[in-house]
Parts: C-alpha cells; structure tokens; sequence
C-alpha cells in the first residue's frame, strides 16, 4: 500500500549540514557554537487513532556535533505526522535534558511555492494544544517556555531556524539554531 506523506514527503532522507549555529545561554551572556549534523527522517507509514484519525508519521534522529571540537552536543529524536483531513502537521521531540513537547501547526498547501515546503510548529506551556512538559530539575532551573520550529525543503536543499525560549540564570533566552543541510 503506498502511503501519501503530504508535506512530509519531502524530508524522507538522511541530510547532512555544516552551516550550523547555535546561540545558547551563558551566565554572563551567550554563547555561539558552530556545528555541522545529521538529520535521517524514516517513514513509518500510518496510524489510525480511535478509529477515526489517521496520521501519516516519519521517525528522525538529529545527531548535532560542535565545529571546535567534534564532540556531541545535541541528540534529538522524536516524529513528524501529518493529518491530511484536518491540515495539522505535528512535531514530537525528546531530548536527553528531560525535556519533550509536542508542537503542532496548520499546513493548507499555500505554504508550497517554487517547489519547495515550508513546515511551521510551535508548543508552549500555557498553550491549550500544543505542550512542553520537563522534569522537576528543568523546570525549576532552565524552564523552557516556547518553542518554534520551521523547515524549508525543496530541490534537495534543507534549512531550519530553531528558537527555544528558556527561563535561565535569572533571565528570558531565546535560544536559537540554524543550519543548512542537503540530501544525501
């Protein structure tokens, strides 16, 4: 049975970008890191839920290394779905900081121009739909609040910009990221 992915279509695939960077909170300010990664989006296929939803789902893994130093700062797993009857994609993630949210926004096509695909989610703690959910630890001492994500895809090209807001070291961050990836 072929399965229809929508606007996920387009991510199915392993991507490497080394374009990265990522400004995060510091005590006495930010820090910048480069980083270059690798992003692989498997199709899972669909899933009906309470017999009347159907979702299209693809699994990805991020593994995110900084330029300086090879090392891995960033591990990322989680699922992209799609509900082509409602217009929603949705983006699941877990991250081993004991962080996880699920973020969701509407797609009605309008986002497609000149072949490629723009993905928009958002999640935040107060938001009625889409949530943010952290351990005790987190929340008490880096509570992320928000958190938007969006992806632009098309001839073989991929980039996304990232912004986490987190309420760290007495203060509001906006922690962002960026990067560039193409098919590999």
């Amino acid at each position: 049975m072929n399965v229809d992915y929508g606007p996920l279509t387009g991510l199915i695939g392993v991507w490497k970008g080394d374009k990265g960077l990522d400004i995060a909170p510091e005590p006495d300010g930010t820090e910048s890191n480069p980083y270059y990664e690798t992003i692989t989006w498997t199709a899972i296929g669909d899933v009906t839920n309470a017999e009347s939803q159907v979702l299209v789902a693809l699994h990805y893994r991020q593994i995110v290394q900084r330029k300086s130093t090879d090392e891995v700062f960033h591990d990322e797993t989680g699922y992209w779905m799609w509900d082509a009857d409602s217009g929603v994609v949705m983006h699941s993630l877990a991250i081993p900081r004991a962080v996880t949210l699920l973020a969701g926004g509407s797609h009605t096509g309008k986002e497609e121009v000149d072949g490629t695909t723009v993905l928009e989610v958002s999640a935040g703690v107060e938001h009625e739909d889409w949530q943010i959910i952290q351990s005790p630890f987190m929340r008490d001492n880096a509570r992320t609040t928000g958190f938007h994500h969006r992806i632009v895809v098309g001839d073989g090209r991929l980039s996304y910009s990232e912004t986490t807001i987190v309420e760290i070291y007495g203060k509001v961050f906006e922690h962002t990221d960026q990067n560039e990836l193409v098919r590999q």
